[in-house]
């Protein structure tokens, strides 16, 4: 039991019951701890089976799935306080005993009370059954929550979301526990905030939500502007710093969603929307008076009258003549009478209310129609009741409506105590327990005083609304100093006269309710009571074509010359039907606290929460619940939780319940003063008792822990090893199973393999039959996975294994196929600067196979495109790249070679540099550019078909001045001219087999070059100036 292990914790959280509080008489010790436990963000406390909720302003995570399935069908004591077991117990009840409840839902403005209320109907949504039909049903029931907050919540000073009408839900269950249908009662709007609202308070939240949520179309066919502070009835105490505003819109898209589930038709919501645009509208209608003495009033402004009766489908001079004129019947005569400016405000200011609260009352009858239960066939049903109703409220200034709410909750608080001391004495006679009188005070003196026939203040206000003459507010009083002037719990207050600073005059009288004393300013009682409307607004609407209109005003009020029932007297038969109802039910109670005026969270104000217990007259529910015993448990339940603390009890007690509980209580020693035995339960009358009882409970649970601990391993190794053991057993005979079919079908299948093989070999030469070509088949599968374990893996290699005579055709066709994946495999496995070598290669092959001698011995070497040694390298990078070649030149090949000079073939050394775009020849020891031939203009290569190493680069005619360039690079001439040709292109090479050779030398002279085959590789210049290129003969 969850509540009774936060015991031992109760220095730090208190405890979660405060019938179990030590100091139960001590207001502070209440109060301190209920500080200790909200602090804790535990806003949850027990009075017995009366719940407190403080109010934590901020979301805790309480309230999930997980939790609603924790207090479900759960005993209401086993765990900690919270709404969920209030709302479990009581719903458990209604099916089990079939017997009505109601849960009572009480507190000042911003405790919680509407919260709590939607916390109860979101349990039951949960606990019940989630066919289709059931959860439209539960859908309404949820979705009546933001239409009635829209309708009749705004904010005020105390609360962002305050209700300003007492609500009743009656939730209808089958026997089952399945809910039906419902029904709303509502009492007393307060509509005088629809044209008035105090200082940091606003109108009801539907007006603003109207103006954020609509769409423009919407907004201008209804003549509304989005900003507030363009109405009157909105503008009066305008705050725009308030963040309560921020999602408002979102607000009116679910309540307009609420309208779809509700089965609002399109032409009622657009109808609503234009009466509520009519009630704004109606503010900005504003009077003056003529000055012809007659003070008669006049509309200042046309327009937004013509726009109300286009809105309201009313006639618009019966309208506009109503705003301005009052029809007085007397007999037989009706004479018609002008209004002043002032009463002509009064006259709109009571139209827009009586529309106002018409409409939330047809509101209420339409979402109550579609919560009735329509299946009537359905035997039996209970009811479960939610009250949720304004709190006492105690103002700077109160009024009549103040004096109605504190009216409300003093018979609220009658009826709980009465009902308190009632379930008390009830289960002490169930018991048979003595019950002993309860001190507390009867306020049933302060409801006579104001609800009592003829001698209360309700009637004699009713008596001067109706006594001919002028009756107003100061009347009143006087008729109430008159006949309750000695009365002991109300009294005259005296003030002073605006007018007159001296004068003393009585304007306010005093009231000593049970919560404490208020002071009730008198002004305005008359006006609100008799609230009245003039007939002729009363018959301007009924001349209304609206939809919803047409039902407000039925014409059956224009023949009714009956004055009508006051409004406080209407407010005492409502209380009197609310009152028989709840007493008709099983009663449950939830008390709402705030714990501070700033709704801030963290913030517990010890003189704001104290007011609050003292007027909901917790101490005196304490009282009462303590006269007799502070705790009391049954007996089964009691003696198995503590039935370890004596030898007499544990492990098994034979004999009764209530036997052994005596057993604990004698093992203890407590004497009989301190609990008694009732026939079914055990009650102990002192917390301390109960204190001793729990700590050696809780000193003991450790070593029955340790003790459970130790069996149950043991049992429940035990059984994970008797478990383990049959299931090895079970899984070894079938595994042996197995393996013995699998076996036999293994041996049938090897033996039917080798009969196929051997009759197969058998007739391998004969025609196919089903024998032989499963056997040629193996062979050829034999055969080629030999063959991939034996494939050649170079190209090179020419092998290929031999094939048995049926596997011939497909190795003649698989051995060039596995040459060309050979190929392709070597391809594809080339980098690009290999293949560009290979490329070159294929060229020197296509170039000079056959044609040159020395291109045998070239093949082996593979190409490179640098052949300088170190010092020349470094001198290349360092100054060619640097100071010579320019930006978009890159060089191709460099290597050392011999020119032969076009005066006298004069041998001298140079660096050929081959660049993409000329051809260079630098000086091999200072790097100087000796030639710088572009490649473009280079008009061809010569070289011989021997084996020599020199060849001739041929310049255009018009740059004869130098001649041909006669060079000679050995042993890589092959690798040289291919790199140039590869450039310049293989048109330009030509390879001579010609002896004789002429190149052109300088100044345009003709030279010539012999090539001659010789013992060795030489070059000389003959005595005739031809220059000789002997190469060793192969």
């Amino acid at each position: 039991m969850e509540t009774l292990d936060n015991l031992h914790q109760r220095d730090k959280v208190g405890v979660d019951d405060f019938v179990l509080l030590e100091n139960f008489e001590d207001k502070d010790a209440f109060l301190e701890n209920l500080r200790k436990r909200y602090k804790e963000n535990i806003i949850y406390t027990y009075i017995g089976q009366v719940l407190i909720s403080v109010n934590p302003y901020k979301d805790l995570n309480i309230y999930n799935r997980n939790y609603i399935e924790s207090y479900q069908n759960v005993n209401f004591y086993e765990l900690a306080p919270h709404i969920f077991a209030i709302a479990d117990a009581s719903y458990r009840q209604m099916v089990d005993e079939c017997r009505d409840q109601c849960i009572l839902i009480s507190g000042e403005s911003g405790s919680g009370k509407t919260e709590a209320s939607k916390k109860i109907l979101q349990y039951l949504a949960e606990i019940s059954s989630h066919d289709s039909a059931i959860q439209h049903v539960k859908n309404k029931l949820l979705y009546s929550n933001p239409v009635l907050e829209a309708f009749g919540n705004s904010k005020t000073s105390r609360n962002n979301n305050s209700s300003r009408f007492g609500k009743y839900m009656d939730v209808e269950f089958d026997n089952l526990g399945t809910p039906t249908g419902g029904h709303i009662n509502v009492y007393l709007l307060e509509k005088s905030r629809v044209v008035f609202q105090s200082r940091n308070e606003r109108n009801f939240h539907i007006f603003y939500q109207v103006l954020k949520g609509l769409d423009e179309e919407t907004l201008l066919r209804l003549g509304l502007r989005r900003d507030p502070a363009d109405y009157f009835y909105l503008n009066q105490n305008l705050d725009t710093s308030d963040d309560y505003t921020a999602n408002e819109a979102e607000q009116f898209r679910v309540v307009r969603e609420a309208f779809r589930h509700f089965e609002f038709s399109e032409q009622e919501e657009f109808s609503m929307l234009s009466i509520i645009a009519s009630i704004l509208h109606l503010g900005t209608v504003g009077f003056y008076e003529e000055d012809d003495g007659d003070h008669q009033a006049v509309i200042s402004n046309l327009k937004p009258v013509n726009l109300i009766c286009q809105l309201l489908e009313c006639d618009p001079e019966m309208l506009k003549k109503a705003l301005t004129h009052r029809t007085i019947e007397a007999r037989d005569e009706s004479l018609p009478t002008g209004l002043n400016r002032e009463q002509a405000i009064y006259a709109r200011d009571a139209l827009a209310k009586a529309i106002y609260e018409r409409l939330f009352l047809w509101l209420v009858s339409k979402l109550n129609d579609s919560l009735k239960n329509k299946n009537k066939a359905k035997s039996g049903r209970n009811l479960m009741g939610l009250l949720d109703i304004y709190g006492f409220e105690i103002f700077e200034k109160n009024h009549f409506e103040q004096f109605c709410i504190n009216y409300c909750n003093e018979k609220l608080q009658q009826l709980f105590i009465e009902l308190t001391l009632k379930s008390e004495q009830e289960e002490y006679r169930r018991e048979q327990i003595e019950w002993e009188p309860v001190k507390y005070f009867n306020n049933q003196i302060i409801c006579d005083l104001i609800e009592q026939r003829h001698k209360g203040i309700i009637d004699f206000l009713d008596e001067e609304c109706l006594r001919p003459g002028e009756p107003n507010d100061f009347t009143f009083l006087a008729k109430l100093e008159e006949n309750l002037g000695q009365h002991s719990r109300m009294a005259l207050v005296k003030g002073l006269n605006n007018k007159n600073r001296n004068n003393a005059v009585t304007d306010q009288f005093k009231i000593s309710h049970y919560a404490g004393e208020v002071v009730y300013d008198v002004t305005g009682f008359i006006d609100k009571n008799n609230d009245l409307l003039f007939r002729d607004l009363k018959k301007a609407m009924c001349s209304s074509k609206s939809v919803i209109i047409s039902q407000l005003f039925h014409a059956d009020e224009l023949s009714n010359l009956r004055r009508p029932t006051t409004t406080a007297t209407q407010f005492r038969h409502s209380l009197s039907n609310l009152m028989s109802l709840l007493k008709s039910k099983q009663p449950w109670y939830i008390r709402c606290i705030k714990p501070n005026e700033h709704q801030m969270a963290h913030s517990f104000d010890t003189r704001i929460v104290s007011h609050q217990v003292q007027y909901l007259g917790l101490m005196e529910n304490l009282r009462v619940r303590r006269a007799g015993f502070a705790y009391r448990r049954e007996y089964e339940q009691f003696l198995e939780r503590y039935k370890c603390l004596s030898p007499e009890t544990w492990p098994h007690y034979r004999g009764s319940a209530k036997r052994g509980v005596e057993e604990l209580m004698r093992h203890f020693g407590f004497g009989e003063a301190e609990y008694k035995l009732g026939l079914t339960k055990i009650f102990i009358r002192f917390p301390k008792t109960l204190f001793t009882i729990e700590d050696a409970f809780q000193k003991q649970k450790h070593a029955l822990a340790t003790m459970i601990q130790a069996l149950y391993r043991g049992h429940r190794q035990r059984q994970i090893y008797l478990q383990i053991r049959h299931s090895t057993i079970l899984l070894q005979a079938q595994m042996r199973k197995v393996l013995a079919i699998r076996l036999l079908e293994k041996r049938k299948w090897a033996v039917q393999v080798v009969r196929n093989f051997v009759k197969g070999f058998m007739t391998r030469n004969d025609a196919p039959n089903k024998f032989n070509i499963w056997f040629l088949r193996q062979v050829k599968v034999e055969w080629l996975k030999k063959l991939s374990k034996k494939l050649p893996t170079s190209i090179l290699d020419n092998s290929w294994p031999p094939a048995p005579s049926s596997c011939r055709e497909a190795s003649m066709l698989l051995r060039p196929l596995h040459k060309q994946w050979l190929v392709r495999k070597y391809i594809f496995s080339l980098s690009p600067q290999r293949k560009e070598l290979l490329g070159e290669k294929l060229l020197a092959e296509e170039l000079f196979k056959g044609k040159k001698a020395s291109y045998q011995s070239s093949i082996a070497e593979p190409y490179a495109a640098n052949r300088l040694g170190q010092r020349d390298e470094e001198m290349r990078r360092n100054y060619f790249e640097l100071k010579i070649k320019r930006e978009n030149e890159k060089a191709q090949y460099c290597c050392l070679v011999n020119k032969y000079d076009r005066h006298g073939y004069k041998l001298r050394s140079r660096v050929l540099i081959l660049t993409n775009l000329k051809f260079y020849l630098l000086d091999d020891k200072k790097f100087t550019v000796k030639e710088a031939i572009p490649l473009s203009s280079i008009t061809g290569l010569l070289t011989s078909n021997k084996s020599d190493s020199v060849f001739i680069v041929q310049v255009p005619a018009e740059n004869k001045e130098k001649g041909d360039l006669i060079l000679e690079y050995s042993p890589r001439l092959i690798e040289l001219l291919t790199k140039i040709v590869k450039i310049i292109g293989k048109d330009k090479l030509v390879i001579s087999d010609s002896a004789n050779v002429e190149h052109t030398m300088a100044n345009g002279k003709r030279g010539q070059i012999c090539f001659a085959d010789g013992r060795s590789y030489e070059i000389v210049k003959r005595k005739d100036g031809i220059l000789q290129v002997s190469s060793a003969s192969a």
